[in-house]
């Protein structure tokens, strides 16, 4: 007997039995009294009852209607509740947001981040992972939620935004030989020893990749995967570091750093939140993902669009 009864069918039943008046259910349901007579003989004939029977003036049930209330009471309000459940209330939020960047992000423009989500979500805990770019098609695998990272472009099957974009330059310390130079030369670049940072996106292959092109070749002196420890080893030796320039600009004055110029032409870093398509209409990971946008855009720390 269900089957062949719709939602619509079954909320203007219960509406009318509570009201035992057709004008007044049309009212309720937004739609014409003639509609309801018709919806009302559909249900007569779905249950083989006349549910409701004139008494003088009013409408009363019969004993399959009494049952039929009793038990639609308590549908409806279930029904009521899950919808109720799709609205998305912040500070109701018992769960956990696992977020991923470099540690540079992390440690600069990440407080902000939490600081924001836990003023309207105090409930949500927050998890950071350290990126890595093998990760980008991991990102369930892993339950990254959401993940801020440096791409040339977003990756076919990853949703995400594009939250900014600057150029790589040559960082040193401010007693480096190079230091006072307005530019940097391809021969002076290779004649020092370098610092890559490989925790994170990828920041500096490109150079590798241009000066192969050129029978060129840097020598990389330390590896190390975070930047306070690269450029805490950078102030102790005359060494170069490529690294984007918002974070060279950002760590300038604490580092006693300064930068250059690559002494090439290469092309924008562009920088990206992504996440799983799985959430692209999950309302939950949706104001989560405005709130990190929102924080990043307004870090003095972080890129800008």
């Amino acid at each position: 007997m269900l089957r062949n009864t719709n939602l619509n069918l079954l909320r203007t039943l219960h509406v009318l039995l509570q009201e035992a008046h057709v004008s007044k259910a049309a009212q309720r349901l937004h739609i014409t009294q003639s509609a309801v007579s018709r919806q009302l003989a559909q249900l007569r004939d779905i249950w083989q009852d006349e549910l409701l029977v004139r008494n003088g003036n009013v409408l009363i049930m019969t004993p399959k209607a009494e049952m039929l209330k009793a038990k639609l009471d308590t549908l409806m309000d279930d029904f009521d509740l899950l919808l109720a459940e799709t609205v998305f209330d912040p500070e109701n939020w018992f769960g956990e947001l696992v977020l991923s960047s470099s540690d540079y992000v992390a440690q600069y423009v990440m407080p902000d981040v939490c600081k924001r989500l836990s003023k309207q979500a105090p409930n949500l805990a927050v998890s950071l992972r350290l990126w890595e770019p093998e990760y980008i098609h991991r990102l369930h695998e892993l339950n990254i939620d959401i993940a801020s990272t440096m791409l040339p472009h977003k990756p076919d099957g990853i949703s995400g935004i594009r939250i900014g974009a600057d150029h790589s330059v040559l960082v040193m310390h401010q007693s480096h030989p190079l230091a006072s130079k307005k530019h940097v030369t391809v021969n002076e670049l290779i004649a020092y020893p370098h610092i890559k940072i490989t925790g994170g996106a990828d920041k500096d292959t490109f150079v590798d990749d241009i000066l192969r092109q050129q029978d060129l070749q840097r020598r990389v002196h330390l590896r190390v995967p975070f930047f306070n420890a690269a450029l805490s080893h950078l102030q102790v030796f005359d060494g170069l570091m490529v690294m984007p320039e918002h974070i060279a600009e950002s760590l300038g004055d604490s580092w006693n750093i300064v930068y250059k110029p690559l002494p090439f032409n290469v092309e924008e870093n562009q920088y990206w939140l992504i996440w799983h398509p799985k959430y692209d209409n999950d309302i939950r990971h949706k104001w989560a993902r405005e709130q990190v946008k929102d924080a990043i855009a307004h870090c003095e720390s972080s890129i800008q669009l």
